[in-house]
């Protein structure tokens, strides 16, 4: 006998999709995207740039690593649901010290199983990133109507500043250097720069990539200002990624990255820290149609012709047509064209869109870090 679907799915069109739910119970509303990265959900989940997003997965096999507080990239899920084609599998990994499913009941995120992930996610490659509802219910009881009205109720991510809801509550001090064999993480007793990040929903990997270039990290909330910045008297200032519209976040961003650039700092942003910058030195940004999320996105360099594979997740892009005269686009995505790197051209002030933290090339993109160290040193 068939197994009654405990999920359901509801976008905003009134397509439905039924599946088995795991993790917690509930309803939940959000944007859908699609992520093509085979591995990595734990640091998926974890991301704060997938705020106000449920996550497809099309790599079938979610939960075989299991999960442990090693690979969080936050505190807590961010994203708000996961999407599979089949049921998690259990565990098999040394470094695992927790099941998925347990995991997320625990954290409060829904997960659902047995669904066509490869149907799903043409209809977000064709129809664009849909609004969607999606409950579980062990008793298999959904009320279809209210779910399609709710997703179509969802505000959507256009001009919608998230980064204030995952930024940190107060300033603090990092530390803590790249995971090694065998020690794990170790801290960085010898930093050489000072810099001040400033966290937009940074991922705990980027500060970790930063200290082991060799930089004495202080983090700062969304909201902190030039002023903030600069008493600290940093040697250089980095801008995180995270989530939500850059334009609405830029509201205040923008003014404070604009006083940076006018005390003659070296800037590296990455993700939405790279869309802020652009729009702080005169360009747009744009919403995508389903955005670029996984772990083998080409990019080339424009300035060496060296392709890197990244990691990416982004719903929005800079508009490269509205850079102005000084900002040098420096790397394109080989699979759209879309911009993914800028530099201003008479001084250390650069940013991409992808994750070079992510090693997903696997060392492709780390030269970023130390291009930023020496830009400081410099």
């Amino acid at each position: 006998m068939a197994q009654k679907p405990t999920a359901c799915l509801a976008l905003a069109d009134g397509t439905i999709f039924y599946g088995i739910g795991f993790g917690a119970t509930g309803e939940t509303v959000a944007e859908l995207c699609f992520n093509t990265a085979m591995t990595g959900y734990q640091e998926i989940m974890t991301d704060p740039s997938y705020a106000g997003q449920i996550v497809t997965f099309t790599f079938p096999h979610i939960g075989n690593t299991g999960v442990n507080p090693e690979d969080d990239e936050t505190a807590d899920p961010v994203a708000a649901g996961m999407v599979v084609k089949w049921d998690p599998t259990l565990a098999s990994n040394w470094r695992a010290t927790e099941e998925l499913t347990a995991w997320l009941t625990k954290r409060n995120r829904i997960g659902m199983g047995g669904v066509d992930t490869r149907r799903l996610t043409r209809a977000i490659r064709q129809q664009g990133a849909p609004h969607v509802a999606m409950a579980h219910d062990p008793d298999g009881n959904f009320d279809i109507e209210a779910l399609v009205r709710a997703a179509r109720g969802f505000s959507g991510l256009e001009g919608l500043d998230l980064a204030k809801d995952v930024t940190c509550a107060q300033s603090y001090h990092w530390n803590e250097m790249r995971w090694a064999w065998p020690l794990g993480y170790r801290p960085q007793t010898d930093p050489k720069h000072k810099v001040v990040a400033i966290d937009y929903g940074a991922k705990q990997n980027i500060l970790r990539c930063l200290a082991s270039a060799g930089c004495d990290v202080t983090v700062l909330p969304a909201t902190a200002t030039a002023e903030d910045v600069l008493a600290l008297n940093p040697d250089g200032v980095f801008l995180s990624n995270g989530p939500g519209d850059p334009a609405a976040t830029g509201a205040y961003a923008v003014p404070m990255i604009k006083g940076v650039l006018d005390a003659n700092l070296p800037v590296f942003g990455i993700c939405l820290g790279h869309q802020m910058l652009a729009l702080a030195l005169g360009a747009k940004t744009i919403k995508m149609n389903h955005g670029h999320h996984g772990a083998n996105h080409p990019v080339k360099d424009m300035e060496t012709g060296k392709v890197e594979i990244t990691s990416m997740n982004h719903g929005f892009t800079v508009d490269s047509q509205s850079l102005p005269a000084g900002v040098v686009e420096t790397h394109v995505s080989l699979f759209d064209g879309s911009n993914c790197g800028i530099r201003m051209a008479d001084r250390p002030v650069f940013s991409v869109q992808y994750h070079p933290e992510a090693s997903p090339g696997p060392m492709d993109s780390y030269y970023l870090f130390e291009r930023f160290a020496e830009a400081m040193r410099a």
